[in-house]
């Protein structure tokens, strides 16, 4: 074999093995997710806390959301360094959450919640990024990569449902924490693609590339589209209860719909492609708004439950890989942590927060799980028409411009 051949058969070990590393990563983190956003009420439910208190303590957690990401992205973006930010982050998240074990207080679980996602935040910008960087020197595509991330939520959401039938609600406490163990380690393998820093492009507020017409009606829209999961985020597992269905069956419940987002993830650059960021972003939005709706008034309906889960590859999965596409073409690279930054602050966290706090005055321990889907139906229905306030034409060809 010729140097230049052994050259190359290392290269394309080396890269598939990043790629490995990316994806099992995905799947730590993602898994984390799987054990306690379907889980975390019933956890706090079996600490004794109401509904009201349960949304308000998701509300607190979700606020750390907007602070954190900015933090993070622009340490990230201006040293160039965003495996280091994400390893940091993921060490102290785990050490931070396990401080849950010794807290039973309101405040004392907020702290300890709202602390962790301040940490946690520093994950997902830089690993996005990291992805988009390396498969772009790699023959595989953000989906197929980022799709590990559903099959570790899905593998770890039955595991969990199943383990709550047997074990006491501490459950997702103690399967987050050796899960964010795992992370912290698979970090340490990650080798990110060397990219220069220049100083130049850098210099500047994010904001003069997010208050754009396409980017700002993006935000908005994707806001509204968190506010509406308020409902399903924090009491869907508690309904699914309430409606006689086990803990076992409520994660599978859970598990189709991410299942779902496999494989929307593997086509997801084709549908791209094909129809565009605005069409898939108000497509998928507004059928989240019909999945809401369904699932507050048929909900008693096994079938019902099954299709509105399916809608889930959409609400989340599609518009996910389109937010970040669309988020990745349209900032400098020196801005693309920020950006993703911002997407994850506004949307994730003060719309998250938002829908979190509303859904949790709602629900009162039940009785007004209509009302509550039915304001989230509303939600995600603003958030697709919103969608019409910038052109098809805009979104799909819009490029940031400097105002520098």
């Amino acid at each position: 074999m010729s140097l230049k051949g052994a050259t190359n058969t290392e290269t394309a070990t080396s890269s598939k093995t990043a790629l490995l590393i990316l994806a099992i990563t995905y799947w730590l983190y993602f898994g984390q997710l799987g054990v306690l956003v379907p889980y975390l009420g019933i956890f706090l439910d079996g600490r004794g806390f109401s509904s009201a208190e349960i949304g308000e303590l998701f509300a607190v957690i979700t606020l750390a959301r907007i602070l954190g990401p900015g933090l993070w992205a622009g340490v990230a973006d201006k040293t160039g360094n965003a495996l280091g930010v994400m390893r940091l982050g993921c060490l102290l998240t785990v050490l931070t959450f396990s401080s849950v074990l010794y807290f039973t207080s309101f405040w004392g679980l907020t702290l300890a919640f709202g602390l962790m996602m301040m940490f946690w935040t520093a994950v997902l910008p830089q690993l996005e990024v990291i992805t988009m960087n390396t498969v772009a020197k790699s023959k595989a595509t953000y989906g197929q990569i980022r799709l590990w991330g559903s099959v570790g939520f899905i593998c770890l959401t039955v595991s969990v449902g199943k383990a709550l039938d047997i074990f006491s609600t501490d459950t997702p406490v103690h399967a987050s924490i050796g899960v964010l163990a795992l992370l912290f380690m698979s970090t340490l393998f990650i080798r990110a693609p060397k990219e220069a820093v220049h100083e130049s492009a850098a210099a500047g507020s994010i904001w003069k590339y997010a208050k754009q017409k396409p980017f700002a009606v993006f935000i908005f829209s994707s806001a509204c589209l968190q506010i509406s999961f308020g409902a399903y985020y924090g009491f869907f597992a508690l309904y699914m209860r309430d409606l006689d269905y086990s803990g076992q069956q409520t994660g599978i419940f859970i598990a189709l719909g991410v299942l779902a987002e496999v494989g929307i993830f593997l086509i997801a650059r084709r549908l791209i492609c094909q129809f565009g960021v605005w069409k898939l972003l108000f497509v998928s939005i507004a059928l989240t708004g019909v999945r809401w709706y369904v699932m507050a008034a048929f909900a008693d309906s096994f079938i019902v439950i099954v299709l509105s889960q399916l809608i889930h590859a959409l609400s989340f999965g599609l518009t996910h890989a389109v937010s970040v596409h669309f988020i990745h073409q349209f900032l400098p690279k020196a801005y693309q942590s920020r950006g993703q930054a911002v997407y994850i602050s506004v949307a994730f966290g003060l719309g998250g927060a938002f829908g979190n706090y509303m859904a949790g005055q709602q629900w009162q321990q039940g009785t007004n799980a209509y009302e509550t889907f039915v304001t989230a139906a509303v939600f995600a229905t603003i958030g697709a028409l919103s969608l019409l306030l910038c052109s098809r034409k805009d979104m799909e060809s819009a490029k940031a411009l400097s105002n520098s």
